[in-house]
């Protein structure tokens, strides 16, 4: 929530803004024939795509339709892509969606997995960048609006009867000069004997007129004409009088607020000084009478802070006298232990056994031994007797030999 407070209030709003720049640019490419009619599918509408708790959606159906279309507008810019099925696995199809892109272009600053939902400013952002890539294959140019030239009627304005403004007096006035000037010619008769009527009207008559009217009947007759003879003026906000005199009052209005601002100002100026003098003054009175507590209060402190430092002191001392007790105690605890090693070893039988062990296995090598040792001594003097077999057997053969072997 951050990052669209960074943005601007107005943020939100923008995926609206882009989704109906969207439909209206794939109405340009005539989407309904080419994809709808295609795949038998209903009409996008304004905000199919925009992602909001206050509109139905249906992210399957969404994320299908945003692939058709994806694929839709990748092959028009050029490059083959297969139309996704609804049961293709979504991540390929993203990520072959934004390969294409790239491929095409386009900036893709956001994870592939903003796509997945099938709505929202990402999906928005997407198809917008591939509908303009296609629009630009296509060679399609926005071109300036026509707008068709509508005359404006007068409006008119029902006003009332009892109302009598000066511009249709000035209007009536004029019309009369016209039609005046519009005469092919001026009777200075009938002229001159208007003029004569109006001074024997004007001159002074006679007898002295009396009314016999009645006050009452003529207070009533009064009443009932007066609405019609109000005159009203509309004020015409281009006139620069009125801004003046607009000026003229708010200037008025604005010196009367600061003439009264001002007293209220000064006052509160008072106030405070006065509250600021009595501050100081109480303030000045407490340094006086308390001035004995703080100087004992600082004695105090000094000398807390001399027995922090001896206590730190010999808190030091004690953690050097700490750590070596440890070192005395890892010693003894080897001490302790080789001793009783030395004392199992000691009452222990199982020497002993391993020595008779050792000595009965030791005998039994002997005797073995004893046993080798006589068969070898068996067999040399057999092999003796053997060979002094031999060299007998050999002297009485010579000895028998050498009387045969004389000449005769």
């Amino acid at each position: 929530m951050a990052e669209e407070e960074e943005r601007g209030p107005g943020s939100v709003y923008q995926m609206f803004v882009l989704m109906e720049d969207l439909l209206d640019k794939l109405k340009v490419l005539d989407y309904e024939q080419h994809v709808l009619d295609k795949h038998n599918i209903k009409p996008l509408s304004r905000h199919y795509f925009v992602s909001s708790p206050h509109m139905l959606s249906n992210s399957g159906e969404q994320f299908y339709m945003f692939s058709v279309i994806a694929a839709w507008l990748i092959s028009l810019c050029g490059r083959p892509f297969d139309t996704p099925q609804e049961y293709d696995d979504p991540n390929a199809t993203v990520s072959n969606i934004l390969s294409e892109l790239r491929a095409l272009g386009g900036q893709v600053d956001f994870p592939p997995s903003k796509l997945k939902s099938g709505s929202g400013e990402h999906v928005c952002y997407v198809l917008d960048q591939l509908v303009e890539k296609a629009l630009k294959s296509k060679g399609f140019t926005w071109n300036r609006p026509l707008y068709p030239s509508v005359e404006v009627e007068e409006e008119c304005v029902q006003e009332d009867d009892a109302e009598l403004t000066l511009s249709k007096v000035e209007e009536e006035v004029t019309q009369e000069d016209e039609e005046y000037e519009e005469e092919d010619g001026l009777d200075l008769d009938a002229l001159k004997t208007r003029t004569n009527q109006s001074k024997l009207s004007g001159s002074r008559p006679a007898v002295v007129l009396e009314s016999d009217v009645d006050a009452a009947e003529w207070n009533l007759e009064v009443e009932r004409v007066l609405p019609h003879l109000k005159v009203t003026i509309r004020t015409d906000n281009k006139d620069w009088r009125i801004h003046l005199d607009q000026m003229h009052q708010h200037q008025d209005g604005i010196n009367t607020s600061l003439q009264d601002a001002k007293g209220c100002l000064f006052k509160l100026r008072e106030d405070i000084s006065k509250t600021l003098e009595k501050v100081s003054s109480r303030e000045k009175y407490l340094n006086t009478q308390l001035e004995h507590l703080i100087s004992e209060y600082r004695q105090a402190q000094a000398q807390l802070n001399k027995v922090k430092e001896l206590y730190q002191q010999a808190s030091g001392g004690v953690t050097e006298r700490t750590r070596i007790l440890a070192e005395i105690s890892e010693e003894l605890e080897k001490v302790k232990q080789e001793m009783e090693e030395k004392g199992s070893s000691m009452s222990d039988g199982a020497p002993v056994v391993k020595i008779r062990q050792s000595l009965t296995k030791l005998k039994q090598e002997i005797e073995q031994m004893d046993v080798r040792m006589g068969v070898v001594e068996h067999t040399l003097l057999q092999a003796k007797l053997r060979e002094k077999n031999n060299m007998t057997r050999d002297m009485h053969a010579t000895h028998l030999l050498e009387p045969n072997t004389q000449p005769y």
